[in-house]
């Protein structure tokens, strides 16, 4: 097995896989033209009806090209390999706009409850109804394409910029809809109250969403263990080995698209180093099969050493809770 050397990425886990790389870029660039697309179109029907709903997503739309922007820088920086300041990549650079894209989202959330609350108490007119539910139509058709591809991106990457830029844009499907619904309304029955109060609607959504995407960039850059299921798995394929006695201290934790694994195997003490090394390389070799790109580091025991083990917060609550 080759060793782990930050000049050969495939095997230190320091850069995607050039198809990773390709779909990341692609993500946040159709991403950011999503968002002009719809700026402008939206621009053009909120002058038009002056509707507070339209409007809402007007804002929003101007949100999503800021949040987008930093995602699209963040995922430059993301994709260089690890330098020698830099040995674990630049990975985090994808929760860091995470975080900014919460404080966008966050911030076009209270923006637009505060203009609601004043057409609630000041109502106004809405003009061209048709014109602004044909643009919410057209939006609804792009953002569902772009939601689409951003899955896919997704799923082939586990990117959390794109998963976070994925996540307002469903938001922005709905409220798409919601908005449509909120102008059939005023057109039919003439109810000015009800443009607003689906702005507010919209924006505590959107506030719920952003609460999200900040939950899960932080534990990104908390450095939050891999769920237990993963973990579990790191465990089997190393005790599937023959000569594998134990598994203990094991560490795991991801960067942007990358995940870092580490833990201690136990072995026989009578073989020779030569053979603990052997068996180790087969089983590193079998765990970045299963996790494609990850930095795997080992450490060998001899079985029955007294030493001390790694203790955590809150693991034997959680192995009562596993019981």
């Amino acid at each position: 097995m080759e060793k782990v050397s930050l000049l050969d990425p495939f095997t230190a886990g320091d850069t995607p896989s050039p198809r990773t790389q390709m779909l990341l870029r692609r993500g946040a660039y159709a991403s950011v033209a999503t968002a002009l697309v719809l700026i402008t179109i939206k621009a053009v029907a909120w002058l038009m009806t002056g509707s507070v709903s339209v409007l809402t997503t007007l804002i929003e739309s101007l949100m999503d090209a800021g949040a987008s922007l930093v995602n699209l820088w963040a995922i430059r920086q993301a994709l260089q390999p690890a330098s020698t300041r830099y040995r674990f990549g630049y990975g985090k650079a994808e929760p860091l706009a995470g975080l900014g894209q919460a404080a966008f989202v966050a911030g076009s959330a209270i923006f637009l409850i505060l203009e609601g609350v004043t057409r609630l108490v000041e109502p106004a007119p809405i003009g061209n109804e048709t014109i602004g539910i044909v643009v919410m139509v057209a939006s609804m058709a792009i953002t569902f394409a772009l939601v689409r591809f951003q899955t896919y991106v997704v799923k082939a990457t586990k990117s959390l910029a794109i998963n976070a830029d994925s996540l307002h844009y469903k938001g922005d499907f709905l409220i798409h809809g919601s908005v449509i619904v909120s102008l059939l309304l005023h057109g039919i029955f003439g109810w000015t109250h009800i443009d607003p109060i689906f702005a507010i609607a919209i924006a505590l959504y959107i506030l719920f969403n952003a609460k999200n995407i900040a939950v899960a960039a932080l534990r990104v850059l908390m450095d939050r263990e891999l769920d237990e299921a993963e973990r579990q798995r790191i465990q089997a394929i190393a005790l599937a080995h023959p000569e594998v006695i134990n598994i203990h201290d094991m560490r795991t934790r991801s960067s942007g698209a990358r995940v870092f694994i580490q833990f201690h195997l136990e072995l026989k003490r009578d073989i020779s180093l030569i053979r603990a090394h052997e068996i180790s390389d087969q089983v590193e070799a079998k765990v970045r099969a299963a996790f494609p790109g990850a930095g795997v580091i080992i450490h060998q025991d001899p079985e029955g050493i007294s030493e001390p083990h790694a203790v955590f917060a809150g693991e034997a609550e959680d192995e009562l809770n596993r019981r």
